[in-house]
Formats: structure tokens, sequence, C-alpha cells
């Protein structure tokens, strides 16, 4: 046996994963509260401990962790044009697995410039310009961040010809110069970025949010919490060189205060009389939608839906609704008991409207428009139609007989026909909570990693 320890200090919990890589099996999970305000060993110990009482007193060869604790990965993003560079680099940060705070466009002004240092972000990203294009802007926006009060780390990636420039204007800054995350007009470059991003998260921030404490027990936190959860569907979708993938896929994590969705798929139009409008987005893209959670973000599901889609999906009265939502977003830690029959009419509910608000952001959208040739469409986004699996996670996901039926909302529905979201998908289930485990788990043993997640995710909402 060789046993390998996959540790995720998320923000709530400390989940542990334990990994026979000898006989690619799962060996046991657990979880404990996270404590970050105390030490946060305190917490792996304790889901260390509940572990060993299921799988026995073994010794663990490797041990690796990924974070989400004490806020996660914050940033801030500013850019030129919306739908440009600013959206370019709002893919690259959350593509690291950062939570973004704010995007900002065109030049900065005082009171950005004051929200920015409110805000305080782990890493700005400063974007502006194709190669040899625009300076005027990234160079004001230099200018405005040299006055900055924050202490944070300052990434440069704009226009290349004025990158020095920008360096030099911020010199009294820690900053990095990158690669443009778009060189050349409509087409994104942000992988440089994004291991730029990663580099600071494990040479800084780690230390920063005391996370390196738990380096006593472990190799070290390799990345980001959804920086995992995206590696990992980024290698279910595509394989390995010796072990195929399942195809391209979209994925949900639903959580109590935000709603992550990932998609790995071009997207390109596949409908004829389309052209594509705006930023070609990359094949491993994810959104993080802040204003919709289980808990903590449980009025932004009730904002985006409305009170009366929870009342028609929950068959309780709109003031009983009202009075439930109130309640659990107070009382974050309720859950559905088996006798709880409101509580669990609610959260299939919300759950379901959580899920088909964020897919259908995350999703592209076709616009109609009439040419010399007749009928035509323009696409923004990515066309998902033809991805045919969808999985899913999170605990209201996780724990309930109604999965399938929750996660069909994350599919095309003819109410909404210019959607480009899933058609025909298939859902598998993360039940176990493995796919961050995972994401690390590959960093060594990626074909292992493939082959338990295609093993351990359950069709179609059933139970193991």
């Amino acid at each position: 046996m060789k046993a390998v320890l996959l540790i995720d200090f998320g923000s709530t919990y400390t989940k542990v994963t334990a990994v026979d890589v000898d006989t690619e099996e799962i060996l046991g999970t657990s979880q404990s509260y996270t404590t970050i305000e105390t030490d946060i060993i305190n917490g792996l110990n304790n889901a260390v401990a509940l572990l060993k009482e299921k799988i026995g007193d073994i010794t663990f060869s490797e041990q690796y962790a990924c974070s989400s604790a004490a806020g996660g990965l914050r940033m801030v993003a500013i850019g030129l044009v919306p739908e440009l560079t600013a959206k370019a680099a709002r893919q690259a940060s959350l593509g690291a697995g950062a939570k973004v705070i704010k995007t900002y466009s065109y030049e900065l002004t005082e009171r950005d410039l004051q929200e920015i240092d409110q805000i305080n972000p782990d890493i700005c990203l400063l974007t502006g310009g194709t190669d040899g294009g625009n300076k005027e802007n990234i160079v004001f926006n230099a200018n405005m961040l040299a006055r900055s009060k924050g202490k944070f780390p300052i990434i440069i990636a704009g226009n290349r010809n004025c990158a020095d420039t920008c360096a030099e204007i911020l010199k009294d800054k820690q900053t990095y110069i990158c690669e443009n995350v778009m060189p050349r007009l409509d087409i994104p470059n942000v992988e440089p970025v994004q291991n730029k991003i990663r580099e600071i998260f494990l040479e800084q921030i780690v230390k920063a949010k005391g996370l390196s404490n738990a380096e006593q027990l472990i190799q070290g936190i390799l990345m980001p919490t959804p920086s995992a959860m995206l590696t990992a569907m980024k290698l279910l979708a595509k394989g390995t060189k010796t072990e195929e993938g399942i195809g391209d896929l979209v994925g949900v994590d639903l959580g109590g205060a935000t709603t992550d969705i990932y998609s790995m798929s071009f997207g390109l139009p596949t409908m004829g009389m389309t052209a594509l409008k705006g930023l070609r987005e990359e094949y491993a893209k994810r959104t993080v939608e802040g204003d919709i959670g289980m808990r903590y973000s449980i009025h932004g599901i009730v904002d985006a839906a409305g009170i009366d889609r929870v009342s028609e999906l929950s068959g309780l009265d709109e003031e009983r609704c009202k009075e439930l939502v109130d309640y659990l977003s107070v009382h974050t830690d309720v859950v559905p008991g088996e006798n709880d029959d409101e509580l669990e009419r609610i959260d299939f509910a919300l759950a379901s409207l959580a899920i088909e608000t964020a897919v259908t952001r995350h999703a592209g959208r076709l616009e109609q428009y009439y040419s010399p040739m007749g009928v035509s469409y323009m696409q923004t986004g990515k066309d998902l139609t033809a991805v045919k699996t969808v999985i899913v996670t999170g605990g209201a996901l996780i724990h309930t007989k109604r999965t399938a039926e929750i996660a069909s909302h994350a599919l095309f529905t003819p109410l909404d026909a210019m959607s480009l979201k899933p058609k025909n998908a298939e859902v598998l289930v993360d039940r176990k909570y493995i796919l961050a485990a995972m994401g690390l788990l590959s960093t060594e043993y990626p074909d292992t990693a493939l082959r338990i997640m295609k093993r351990e995710l359950v069709k179609d909402g059933t139970r193991n």
C-alpha cells in the first residue's frame, strides 16, 4: 500500500481524502471545521483523526493540499474595454482559482482607487491594450495605482510596449511583468498570467494567511481549491497520454456562499449562419457567481429568479418561502432532516434555481438578426449545447434524493431558446467530494486520478 493524503482547507470545512495509489482506491474521506481563527493545523488534525477512525492508523507517504480558507485568493482585475482586455483579465484570474472581487475598465477614478484600497486584494492584475496598441490607458492606471495605500502585489500584463514604463511608475510596489493577456485583438493569452498568479499564491499569500504553518505536516499547499477543481475537470475531459478522457463537460459546484461553474469545451458555433461576437473564450473556463449560494447568498437566488419561482418549485406559498429564506440566511448551518418536509422542498427549489441561474450566466447566448442572406445569429460566449456530461458537487446536491432533478436545471429549456446550455447531457455526481482531491493527486499521479474519477463519479444521482 502507498497511501496519499489529500487536503482541502476550505473556508468552513477542512476536507481530507486518503488514496491508495497502488490499488487506485479511495480509502476514506472525512471533514472537520477549519480553525483559521486559531491554528489551521487543529482543524486538519481533527479531520485526520476522524479519517483514521474509519480506515485505521495508517501512515501516509505523501500529503498535498489546496486552500480556499481565509477568503481564498482575492483579486481585482483592471483592463481597457469591458468586452476585451477587462474580460481577458477576469478570465485569467478566475482560471487561476481566484475570487475576482471587482473588475475595472477604462481609466480608474478616485473612487475606484479608494474602493481598491478598501478591498485590499491579495493580487491586482493590471492589463490594457494589445501589443503595439493603446498605451495611454494602462499607463494612466499605473499612475493611479502608484498612489494606492495597499501593499498588494501587482501583475502587469498589458501592452508589452509600455510594460517597463508601468513597472517604473510602480517601482515602490511589488510588481511582476507578464505576457499580455490579449496580445492580439480577440485572442486571449491567459496561461502565462495564470502561472504567475499561482506562483504568487504559493510564495506569498499562503504565508500571509498563516497557512504555511501546516507545511510541517504536508509537502505544501499546491494551489487554490478552485484551481484544483479546474485541474480535475480538465483532466477528466481531456484525459492523459495513456488514459482517455470523457470529452467535453460542464461542472457545477454549488456552495453556501457562491456557485462555481466550469466548462471544458471550446464552445464554437454549432449552428449555421452564426458568427462569434466578442472575445473567444478558453477551453477551460470558470465563472463564479458570488451572489448565488445556498445559505450566505440565499437572497441572491431569490433576487435573480423571483420568489414566485421559488414558490412554484417548492409548492409552498410565497409568504412561507420568504420566512424560510430569511431563517436560512441567518441559521446557515441548518440542513434538512429526514422529517423536515418544508426545508427539503425549499432547498430543492433554491438549489434548482441557483444552478439554472449560474449555468445560464456561464453559457453563451444567441442574438437573432436579419442579413441579406436571411435570418442570421450572433453568438456571445460558449455554445455548450453539444456537451454530453454535467458533473455536480456541493452539499445541497450530494445530500438529497433529488440530485438528478435539481441538476436538470443546468440543461437547455425551450423557455429560454437563445441560451446555449447543454441539451442532452448525462448527470454525474461527486458524492464523495473527491474532485478537488483528484486535482491535487493529478499533479503527481494523473492516470490514477483520472481512473478514480471515472469510477467514483455516480451516474444520474444514484447512490453507491
